[in-house]
């Protein structure tokens, strides 16, 4: 491990997550965790430059075709890679395609960066994702093989309590509210070897048990309103990340205020 690393650049790879949703901006833009990341290696390297390729929505298959390669021709010091998720959370999927994609990317990656860092998504629990479970922990356990045969580094996200925890999710309890992706880049930035500066794993404060009734309420506004239009592009083949460009395409100098923590 790199205890006093000073890196140059950073291309994060992924889906809505790298992206950033649900970490809102006034302008309606998302920052989100690689943003964040960027701001504070930024802060340590003059000349920084960072690239965003994520794009919400994004299978790994197409995570693979689309930004591996453009990922790996920037030769960054660091590049994130994270996909899978949208995968094992359909009814329906070929884990054996997804081991063989998983392992294009990393043997892409792996030797054209200084640090490839992969991650472990965060654990939640509800019926999409505890459907999911068994093939969720099937694919990180194949991406640990992978990481220790190519050196790259692991964020367990999925093995911390706190993250589970449904005050750091937004209202479609599938992205991260803006204090969810402080953690993630806290957990990055110290796999990195960087110093730490706060406790990502620190459970947040009690709170009061919200009544039956509200529940109730709740769930149906996020049936409504996120699971209704989520199970519609599933069984008409379309995603929200169709015809998007990614954030940020290029690998250029950092710009303060875009992502500073």
């Amino acid at each position: 491990m790199e205890t006093k690393a000073d890196y140059t650049s950073l291309v994060a790879v992924g889906d809505s997550f790298t992206e950033g949703m649900s970490d809102l901006l006034p302008d309606g833009s998302y920052r989100g965790w690689a943003d964040l990341l960027a701001g504070r290696l930024a802060a340590r390297s003059p000349g920084f430059r960072y690239a965003n390729l994520a794009v919400r929505g994004k299978l790994l298959g197409q995570i693979v075709d689309e930004q591996v390669g453009p990922a790996a021709a920037m030769r960054a010091d660091v590049v994130t890679f994270v996909g899978g998720l949208n995968d094992v959370l359909r009814p329906r999927i070929d884990m054996d395609r997804v081991r063989v994609q998983l392992e294009e990317a990393v043997e892409t990656l792996a030797p054209a960066c200084r640090r490839l860092v992969l991650m472990h998504s965060p654990g939640r629990h509800g019926p999409l994702l505890d459907a999911g479970r068994p093939r969720m922990e099937e694919l990180y356990t194949h991406l640990d093989a992978l990481a220790a045969r190519h050196g790259a580094l692991v964020v367990d996200l999925y093995g911390t309590p706190v993250l589970g925890d449904p005050r750091l999710w937004d209202a479609d309890r599938l992205h991260l509210t803006a204090e969810g992706h402080l953690r993630v880049a806290e957990a990055v930035w110290q796999v990195l070897g960087l110093p730490a500066r706060d406790d990502w794993r620190a459970p947040l404060p009690a709170a009061d048990a919200a009544r039956w009734g509200a529940r109730r309420a709740a769930d149906l506004r996020f049936a409504r309103r996120h699971l209704a239009p989520w199970i519609g592009r599933r069984l008409t083949g379309r995603s929200s990340g169709d015809g998007r460009p990614a954030k940020r395409p290029e690998l250029l100098p950092y710009e303060p205020g875009s992502g500073a923590p």
